[in-house]
């Protein structure tokens, strides 16, 4: 769990230095970083699913994912929910929009659904350490913009790969390279949406898309039970 903690460090320091920064950073210029972080989460988002697509062995998963995904989000009400708890003590009312974007950003990609993994069968941290050295410099963005709230990140990310470092610590097998290329699909996506919302294009309503990252898991989960 070294390098898990040591990535959730460094999202907890760029979170602290960013906000601290964000105090010398004039409202036209936050806006300028609104607009790079939309563009920047559109490339990321963009190449995860390029990237991920031709290595799928469903395809249609993905959307599959989405639209499951969306519609138990939308009855659970999930993004407003979020939106009204996160933002209570927020002036500008974005937090919630920025903690969506962080965690999908630091949750999502091979280096931190892998890594764990890595890290739980052979002691191996290279990935989580290079994951922490790119979520310092994206966290210190971030908190820059959205501010000292995006800290709330950091336990959301030590859960997520604490569950991929225990599942693959239990089972060697749980976590295939089939269902991490999947989850980079669906995550990809959910991430070029918050771009979206970034750039004031459409708000997809994100938050409410994030129970389509369980449908990829359920799904190889009776692939192995009834081996189909």
């Amino acid at each position: 769990m070294v390098g898990t903690i040591v990535n959730t460090c460094c999202i907890i320091a760029g979170s602290i230095l960013g906000a601290v920064l964000k105090k010398g950073i004039k409202p036209q210029y936050q806006e300028a970083l609104f607009n790079a972080m939309g563009i920047a989460s559109l490339a990321l988002g963009a190449n995860a699913c390029v990237h991920n697509l031709p290595k799928s062995t469903v395809p249609v998963l993905f959307i599959i994912s989405l639209a499951v995904g969306s519609l138990v989000g939308y009855m659970l009400k999930l993004d407003d929910r979020f939106s009204r708890l996160v933002n209570r003590g927020d002036g500008s009312g974005r937090l919630a929009e920025g903690l969506s974007t962080g965690i999908l950003l630091y949750c999502i990609g091979t280096f931190s659904m892998l890594g764990p993994v890595l890290s739980a069968l052979h002691g191996d941290n290279t990935y989580l350490f290079t994951n922490a050295t790119l979520d310092f410099c994206s966290s210190m963005v971030l908190a820059s913009t959205f501010g000292i709230g995006m800290i709330w990140a950091a336990p959301v990310l030590f859960c997520w790969q604490g569950m991929f470092y225990m599942i693959a610590k239990i089972s060697e097998t749980a976590i295939s390279e089939e269902l991490v290329t999947e989850l980079s699909i669906v995550g990809g996506s959910l991430i070029l949406a918050s771009g979206l919302k970034l750039l004031n294009l459409r708000d997809c309503k994100t938050l409410n898309m994030l129970p389509g990252l369980l449908v990829p898991v359920l799904f190889f989960v009776a692939k192995g039970i009834f081996g189909f």
